[in-house]
């Protein structure tokens, strides 16, 4: 099996656990969770998917880590199924692809736009009507500022970028005039 094909199957199994879109964005909220603490806490994870302990060791370790932690019945017993499955170490992966995967069942895009200067809220409206125009579905829109393009704004949506951007039409400019 492939790399790639095991987060995938673990994340679309849990967003076929939800049944309502509060359930999606609750286990979301609960996979995010848990893979910041991992993040922040190596040592922890570390332990959790090293060969060197007993699978029992790991459970126990597991059970009171988790509850601490105020997670729905299915949560525990998904992260239990990963360290029994030894996926653990994969939990980054699951995260990324049960987010993509809820998005789309919720019939959700996420668009990314950057802009030189902050935008006012009717200009984010505005952008976001478009875009949910344009695709169809429901837009969820994350701005950020980066003054080093100039003016103007990037935006990126279903892994299509369009750069409007002063800074990329300087450089495309320059491009033309070097090559004559």
């Amino acid at each position: 099996m492939s790399i790639n094909a095991i987060p995938r199957r673990y994340a679309k199994a849990l967003v076929g656990l939800a049944e309502d879109p509060q359930r999606l964005e609750q286990f979301g909220r609960e996979l995010d969770m848990v893979e910041k603490i991992f993040s922040d806490h190596r040592q922890l994870r570390n332990m959790l998917i090293s060969p060197t302990y007993s699978l029992a060791k790991k459970k126990g370790l597991l059970g009171d880590f988790l509850g601490l932690l105020d997670l729905s019945e299915e949560g525990k017993h998904f992260f239990g199924l990963l360290l029994e499955k030894d996926r653990l170490k994969f939990l980054t992966q699951i995260t990324v692809c049960y987010h993509r995967l809820a998005d789309e069942k919720a019939g959700i895009e996420r668009a990314y736009v950057t802009s030189a200067r902050k935008l006012s809220k009717d200009l984010r409206e505005q952008i976001k009507a478009v875009l949910e125009q344009q695709t169809g579905k429901k837009v969820d829109l994350e701005v950020k500022v980066d003054n080093t393009l100039i003016g103007g704004i990037r935006t990126e949506i279903g892994g299509k970028v369009v750069d409007g951007s002063i800074l990329t039409q300087l450089k495309r400019m320059e491009d033309t005039l070097t090559k004559g």
